[in-house]
């Protein structure tokens, strides 16, 4: 995923990198970063043309990181959901984005969070429901949590706990 300039702690990281790329004349490097870093092809343009100074900033550094991240976990269904509200909360939380891009944070570690609360909290499924469902099953539960829930879970993966 990060293969050849490793995983960065920040976007002001990544920019570093590409200015000093960018000097030394390496197009190529700097289309490895931005693959590397889910940075837009046509921001990569943009900058190596001079029209911009840097390749990101928190946000999109952090919802680049998702993207790459996501090419590597097999989601479906709610798992796609919940990747959507992490890129939600890098949206409306700065400082959200820029844990996302912290290095130790992925991906996968907030899923898990999820699915960890989601094994924790299961709930029996009243058996009129399992009947409407045609599910003959002695006992069924759930255990998702609901989109304020997943929120919570999500900032404070990200953050450490400090969103609450």
């Amino acid at each position: 995923m990060f293969e050849r300039f490793g995983e960065f702690n920040s976007a002001a990281e990544i920019n570093e990198t590409a200015v000093n790329l960018r000097k030394e004349g390496d197009t190529e490097s700097l289309q490895v970063l931005a693959n590397e870093n889910g940075i837009d092809g046509d921001v990569l343009e943009a900058f190596l043309d001079g029209d911009i100074l840097y390749i990101c900033d928190d946000m999109t550094a952090a919802i680049g990181k998702i993207e790459v991240e996501t090419t590597e976990i097999d989601c479906a269904e709610i798992m796609e959901d919940w990747v959507e509200y992490i890129k939600a909360q890098c949206l409306e939380r700065p400082e959200v984005a820029r844990a996302v891009r912290k290095k130790g944070k992925s991906l996968a570690g907030c899923i898990a969070e999820l699915l960890r609360w989601s094994f924790k909290n299961q709930h029996d499924v009243d058996k009129k429901v399992m009947k409407a469902a045609g599910v003959s099953a002695s006992r069924c539960t759930l255990g998702i949590p609901g989109m304020a829930t997943a929120k919570r879970i999500i900032t404070d993966y990200y953050l450490g706990g400090a969103a609450k």
